[in-house]
Order: structure tokens, then sequence, then C-alpha cells
């Protein structure tokens, strides 16, 4: 497993967020029952950088609190049975390992969503990469069956890392 964090925001938060982001990918991959080794990519950056990505990748002139960008797309999520025959490109060819894709952070947003929602920075930032994993891992909500099926793995795989509101 390889989960590449790099860390670009001025902005400093004040927790072990690697150790946070790599017990919530951990736990997603394995609630998803991803048969393969995987890497990941995190990176934290600010509301400036996200907002550049957001209007250049989805036409969205605003800032974010996370973007998810995936290798592999899905017909069902979670289904990874067709990953060896039609992504075998998405594999790491020194590893081996699923390239899933990558994940995009703001350290702004962390902060700012932890205050309005009343809860730690901490589990703000579980909950983006718990919710961005599932983006990974062929997961919407564009409709509301899709919302609360996300919303349901989320608060599970929060649950199993002990990431309380």
């Amino acid at each position: 497993m390889t989960i590449n964090i790099e860390y670009e925001a001025e902005e400093k938060l004040d927790l072990p967020w690697e150790e946070i982001i790599q017990k919530v990918v951990l736990a997603a991959l394995d609630y998803e029952g991803c048969p393969y080794e995987a890497e990941v990519n995190v990176v934290l950056t600010d509301n400036e950088e996200i907002r550049r990505l957001n209007r250049e990748y989805r036409d969205i002139d605003r800032p974010t609190d996370v973007l998810s960008f995936p290798m592999v797309e899905y017909e069902k999520p979670s289904d990874f049975s067709h990953v060896e025959e039609e992504y075998a490109d998405c594999f790491n060819p020194e590893t081996g390992e699923l390239m899933l894709g990558d994940i995009i952070l703001s350290v702004d947003k962390i902060k700012e969503q932890a205050e309005s929602y009343g809860h730690s920075q901490t589990r703000e930032l579980a909950f983006l990469v718990a919710h961005s994993m599932l983006h990974l891992c062929g997961y919407d909500h564009m409709e509301e069956a899709e919302r609360e099926e996300m919303e349901r793995r989320q608060r599970e795989i929060l649950e199993v890392g002990g990431y309380k509101r």
C-alpha cells in the first residue's frame, strides 16, 4: 500500500494529519473489499489552489472542500472484477499496486467546516478522506439513493476508525 501525501498549504493543521489520512484510506479500502494493494495520492492545499483546480476540471469557479480524481471507472461501485482486463495501465509497473487516483483537500475548508459543523478538524479531515475514497471506488451522490448509500458507507468507515461527530 502506498499513500503519497503532499502538504502544499501554508496554513497548518495542528493534528496528526498524515496518520489520519493513512488510517482512513486503509479503512475505506478494507471496507470496500479492494482486492489489490493500492496507491493513492493525497494533496493538502489551500482555497486558492483548489478553486483553480475546481474551475479547470469542473468549470466551477469557487473553492471546494475536496476533489477526487479516480483512475478507474466502475460499472458498479467497488466492483473491481474488470480492473485487470480494462485498466492494466492503472497498475504501477514498479510496485504492481492499483493506482486508484488523487485526492485534493483544502486545509482552509477543513478548518472552516469543522467550526461550522461543530466538530473537530480531525473528524472533518477523516470525513473528507472517507468521502473521497468512496469516489475513487466508484460511488457518487448525484441521486438521492446514491447520496444515502454513500453517507451510510462514510459513517461506517468513520466508525471503524473511531471518528465521531
